[in-house]
């Protein structure tokens, strides 16, 4: 266990991260100031430029804490033994409850294909990472069962786009159920072990 003033300081740079991720879902990366993320995190601007740098280190940081809030409820959602697809739709539900950070991502994930971006690396790192990670899940969950249209890596890719894709279509028409889309794609994709058991649109 970490001690002492690195503890105290990594939980202060946590807290941080959580009120800057707040302030892009709130605002947008580019409306959101630091000024703003310092007041929600209980800290001074210079208190906040003690801990990091610029907008760009935070918006690191922030995205690595989305990362890891992400992973906590899918988690406790697999613990309650929901299963992939479930979870899958469970995460989209989630995700459109903060337009401006879909809107956020959708920019930033675009914009960091530049190599000279700021989250270009994030970004790189982390789709390898999901699709490894989906693929692995995908294969655990076909095991011992007839051969399915496309293979665990690939099918993680098309799920990565169609999940990217559906919510950029939602951002332009709110009205678009895009968690019954998403569902019903995981039917036509998945194995039946691995689909949910029952859908939900958005309202």
């Amino acid at each position: 266990m970490r001690r002492g003033p690195y503890a105290k300081t990594a939980a202060r740079r946590a807290a941080i991260a959580r009120a800057a991720l707040d302030s892009f879902a709130e605002h947008g990366y580019e409306r959101a100031s630091l000024r703003d993320i310092a007041r929600r995190a209980g800290l001074t601007h210079a208190g906040l430029l003690h801990h990091f740098r610029d907008k760009d280190e935070l918006l690191a940081a922030a995205l690595t804490e989305r990362d890891a809030q992400d992973v906590r409820r899918s988690t406790e959602a697999a613990a309650a033994g929901l299963s992939g697809a479930e979870r899958l739709t469970q995460a989209l539900r989630h995700n459109l409850e903060s337009p401006e950070l879909v809107r956020t991502w959708a920019v930033l994930s675009a914009a960091a294909s530049s190599p000279e971006h700021p989250a270009h690396a994030y970004f790189t790192c982390r789709y390898a990472q999901v699709r490894e990670a989906a693929a692995a899940e995908l294969r655990d969950a076909t095991a011992g069962q007839p051969g399915t249209a496309v293979d665990a890596q690939t099918a993680a890719t098309l799920i990565l786009a169609v999940l990217d894709g559906l919510q950029l279509q939602w951002l332009l028409d709110p009205h678009l159920d895009i968690v019954a889309v998403a569902a019903r794609f995981a039917a036509l994709l998945l194995p039946e072990s691995a689909q949910p058991r029952a859908t939900s649109g958005v309202t």
